[in-house]
C-alpha cells in the first residue's frame, strides 16, 4: 500500500521506549496489523515481525536496532519508532527519541515500572517531548495493571493520567473502559464492541476526577469551570489534555495486550487526539556555521534543513540514511550542504522507510521521517540543508563505550577486511568505537556491553565474511627504577679489515621523566663529541622496552660519564651497541619496578547499592576517596582504581544495580604495581617470549 503525502499537521512522530521485553516490537507489529497493512499479525517469537528484520534480531528474538513504521491511521500519518530495549543498545533509542516528538513508554502488566522504562521516561524529559504509558500484557495470568499505575504514580507524580483501564474479574480483564469517552469496549480479534459501563464501584469515579483534576490544571478557564462544578465537554477533555501532554505536563496511560489487540485501536486513537504534531514540535534552535543561534520554523516552503538520525550499513548497497526534516523538504534529485564536511551531496532517490523495505517518493515534507542512499560523506548526527540557508542542528547524544575487547582476526592476512568492516559497523552504531591502541598496538572493540560486541562480531561475520576472536585487551604498564647504578658497556668486535669498538661508562639514575633523559660529563675527550648522538640513540631505543616485562622504560636519567675510543675501529654503530650493552648491564641492577596505570573512577549507583559497589571497587584494589549525591537520586563514589582491574567492571555494575548504575574512568598516573601482579606480568611476558 503507497503512503499519501501529508503535511505536518496530519503526522505524528512517536518513540517506543521501555525494557527489553515490555512487548514493543509487538505493539508496533499490533498496530501496523490494525491499520490494514499487513494481512497476518506477526509475532517476535515466529520471526516475522516486520520490525525485528535484521537475521540477528531473528536469531535473538529482540531488537538490537531502531525501525521505522509509518502508518495510516484514520486521516493522519503515525511514524512509529520501534527501538530496543536492551542496555547494549542504548543508542537504537538515543536515534528515536533524537526523531520523535513523542514516546510512549511500553510496560510489562506483569513486570511494572522496570530500568527499561525508566531510561525511556528520562530520555525523553530530557529532549522535552510529551510521554505516555501503555501497560502491555494484560492478557497475561499474573498481569496486573492497578498495581503497575499505582508505580507509575510514586515514580512519575502527578503527572500520571489515566486514560483507558481495565475491568477485571476473576484476574481477567473483562472489558477496557475509556475514561474519555465514558464507555467501556470487549475486544475480539482486534475488533472492538462497545458494552455497557461495568460496576467499578468509587474506582470509576476517582480515575474520571483524577482525569479532570489534570485538564483542569491546563488552563485558568477550565480551572474555573471545575470548581463552578461544571461538567466538561468530550471536546475541552481533549483539548485540555492535548494541551497538558504538550507542555509535559500531563502523561496519559492507556493498556491493553498487543498480541490479541485489545486496547490497541485506542492508544492509536490516543496518539491522534493527544500526541503532538509534528507542526507542534519539529521546530528547533540550530546554529548558523559562525555559531549565531538561529529559530526553525516548520514550514514547507522555508529552505531545507534535515537531521540524519540513523545510519544503516549495508556492503553492497552502501549506507541508507535515516533523516526527519525539520523545515523545507528533501527532495529526489537535488543537490543539500553538509555543514560539518563543507560539501554538497546529490540528493538521489528519496524514501519512505518500512522496516526493511523502501517506497520511493518525490519529495519527504517537514516533519516527516524519510531515507536516502549513497551519501559518502554524511553520517548520523549531521545536519543536512539548504546551501543558500547553511544550519547546524543539535546531533544526536550517544552514551560513552564502557567496554573494550581486543580484536584478532581468525585467519591471518585479514586484518585490513576486519578493520574496513569494523569501522563501517561503527558508522551504523556510533556507540561502537573501533581502533589500534598506540601502546599495546591491539586493535580495539569497545562498546556499551558484552551483547553490543557480540552482535558486532556476528555481522562482521554476514556482512563483510571475516571472523574475530575478542579476548581482554591488553594493559600498557612502564617500568622504572628505583637505585642508582654505573656501569659498562664495551662492544669490540675484530674481522678482517676494520673492527669495531665502543666504549662507555653509563650512570643510570632515577628522575621524573616520560622517557628516558640523556646527559653527558665526559672529560678530556674520551669519547669524542660526534659519537654523543649515536650514544643516546642506542639508549633510546632501548628503553623502548624494559627488562622486567618488555614495556618502555620511564623516570630515568642516562649519563655518559666515561668511555674510550679507537682512531679506526670506532664507529657511530659500535657506539649504539655500546650503548645498547649498558643498558642491558645496568637496568638489572637498578632496583627495575612495574608501574601500572590508575585512573580516576566517577560512579553512579542507586543509594541501596553504594556498599556493593564501594566493597567491589575495594575488591579490585581500588582506593575510595569520597561519595556525593547525583542526579536522577544517584549516588556518586570517586575513587581511584588500578586500570588493570576495571576491564570487566561495566558488567558487573549493570548486573548488580539492574542497570541503573553507570560510570566514568580516566587515566590519572602511574604508580608502582604490588609484587603480586609484578610477578604475574612477568610470567606471563616470559611465557610470550
Amino acid at each position: 500500500m503507497k503512503l499519501n503525502a501529508y503535511t505536518a499537521k496530519k503526522i505524528r512522530n512517536v518513540a517506543f521506549v521501555g525494557h527489553a521485553g515490555s512487548g514493543k516490537t509487538s505493539l508496533s507489529e499490533a498496530c501496523w496489523y490494525l491499520t490494514g497493512q499487513a494481512e497476518r499479525l506477526g509475532r517476535v517469537a515466529d520471526g516475522n515481525t516486520v520490525c525485528d528484520f535484521d537475521p540477528e534480531e531473528t536469531r535473538r528474538k529482540a531488537s538490537v536496532s531502531t525501525a521505522i513504521l509509518p502508518l495510516e491511521w484514520k486521516d493522519i500519518k503515525i511514524n512509529l519508532l520501534d527501538t530496543p530495549g536492551l542496555f547494549d543498545f542504548a543508542g537504537g533509542r538515543q536515534e528515536g527519541i533524537r526523531a520523535a516528538g513523542s514516546a510512549v513508554v511500553v510496560l510489562s502488566g506483569k513486570s511494572g515500572v522496570t530500568v527499561g522504562a525508566e531510561k525511556g521516561f528520562a530520555a525523553a524529559q530530557k529532549k522535552k517531548i510529551a510521554t505516555m504509558f501503555f501497560v502491555n500484557k494484560l492478557d497475561s495470568e499474573h498481569a496486573d495493571f492497578y498495581k503497575v499505575f499505582e508505580d507509575l504514580k510514586t515514580k512519575f507524580g502527578p503527572m500520571v493520567c489515566p486514560i483507558v483501564v481495565p475491568y477485571v474479574e476473576n484476574h481477567k480483564v473483562q472489558c477496557y473502559v475509556n475514561l474519555l469517552e465514558y464507555r467501556a469496549y470487549t475486544y475480539e480479534n482486534g475488533k472492538a464492541t462497545a458494552v455497557p459501563l461495568p460496576d467499578m464501584g468509587h474506582r470509576l469515579e476517582g480515575l474520571r476526577t483524577a482525569i479532570c483534576e489534570a485538564v483542569a490544571e491546563t488552563s485558568e478557564e477550565l480551572m474555573e469551570k471545575y470548581f463552578s462544578g461544571e461538567e466538561f465537554t468530550p471536546d475541552e477533555l481533549i483539548m485540555g489534555l492535548a494541551s497538558g501532554v504538550r507542555k509535559g505536563e500531563i502523561a496519559p496511560v492507556f493498556c491493553g495486550s498487543a498480541l490479541d489487540l485489545s486496547g490497541v485501536d485506542q492508544l492509536l486513537n490516543g496518539l491522534m487526539w493527544l500526541a503532538p504534531w509534528a507542526e507542534t514540535v519539529a521546530g528547533e534552535i540550530g546554529e548558523t556555521p559562525d555559531g549565531e543561534p538561529v529559530e526553525l520554523v516548520v514550514d514547507e516552503d522555508q529552505p531545507t534543513a534535515a537531521i540524519v538520525f540513523k545510519t544503516v550499513v549495508d556492503p553492497f548497497v552502501g549506507k541508507l540514511l535515516y533523516f526527519k526534516v525539520i523545515r523545507g523538504k528533501v527532495k529526489a534529485d537535488s543537490t543539500l550542504y553538509n555543514p560539518r564536511t563543507g560539501e554538497n551531496e546529490k540528493i538521489g532517490k528519496v524514501m519512505f522507510v518500512r522496516g526493511k523495505k523502501q517506497e520511493d517518493t518525490p519529495f519527504v515534507g517537514a516533519g516527516d521521517i524519510g531515507a536516502v542512499a549513497k551519501l559518502a560523506g554524511t553520517g548520523t548526527g549531521d545536519t543536512l540543508c539548504d546551501p543558500a540557508a547553511p544550519v547546524i542542528l543539535p546531533a544526536v547524544v550517544f552514551e560513552q563505550p564502557s567496554l573494550s575487547m581486543a580484536v584478532q582476526a581468525v585467519k591471518k592476512g585479514e586484518e585490513e577486511k576486519v578493520a574496513s568492516g569494523l569501522a563501517r559497523l561503527s558508522e551504523e552504531d556510533p556507540t561502537i568505537r573501533f581502533y589500534t591502541d598506540p601502546e599495546t598496538k591491539e586493535s580495539i572493540l569497545a562498546g556499551l556491553g558484552e551483547q553490543q560486541l557480540d552482535v558486532t562480531v556476528s555481522r562482521l561475520r554476514s556482512k563483510f565474511g571475516v571472523e574475530v576472536t575478542l579476548q581482554a585487551p591488553k594493559v600498557a604498564y612502564r617500568e622504572t627504577i628505583r637505585k642508582s647504578v654505573k656501569v659498562q658497556g664495551r662492544h669490540k668486535k675484530q674481522s678482517g679489515g676494520h673492527g669495531q669498538f665502543g666504549d662507555v661508562w653509563i650512570e643510570f639514575a632515577p628522575c621524573d621523566s616520560e622517557e628516558l633523559v640523556f646527559e653527558e660529563t665526559v672529560f678530556g675527550g674520551a669519547v669524542p663529541k660526534n659519537y654523543f648522538p649515536a650514544v643516546e640513540k642506542g639508549l633510546k631505543d632501548s628503553a623502548q622496552k624494559g627488562t622486567l616485562a618488555g614495556f618502555p622504560m620511564v623516570g630515568v636519567k642516562a649519563t655518559l660519564v666515561d668511555g674510550s675510543y679507537h682512531p679506526v675501529d670506532s664507529s657511530e654503530m659500535a657506539f649504539k651497541t655500546a650503548a645498547a650493552l649498558a643498558y642491558k648491564a645496568g637496568i638489572p641492577q637498578a632496583s627495575p619496578v612495574l608501574l601500572e596505570p590508575l585512573g580516576t573512577l566517577n560512579c553512579y549507583t542507586p543509594g541501596d547499592t553504594t556498599g556493593d559497589v564501594m566493597g567491589e571497587i575495594n575488591r579490585r584494589r581500588g582506593r575510595v576517596l569520597g561519595m556525593e549525591p547525583a542526579e536522577d537520586g544517584l549516588t556518586c563514589i570517586s575513587a581511584e582504581v588500578p586500570m588493570a582491574e576495571m576491564h570487566d567492571f561495566s558488567t558487573w555494575l549493570r548486573s548488580s544495580t539492574q542497570g541503573r548504575g553507570y560510570f566514568t574512568l580516566d587515566f590519572l598516573r602511574y604508580a608502582e604495581a604490588p609484587a603480586s601482579v609484578t610477578q604475574q606480568v612477568c610470567a606471563a611476558y616470559k611465557t610470550e617470549e
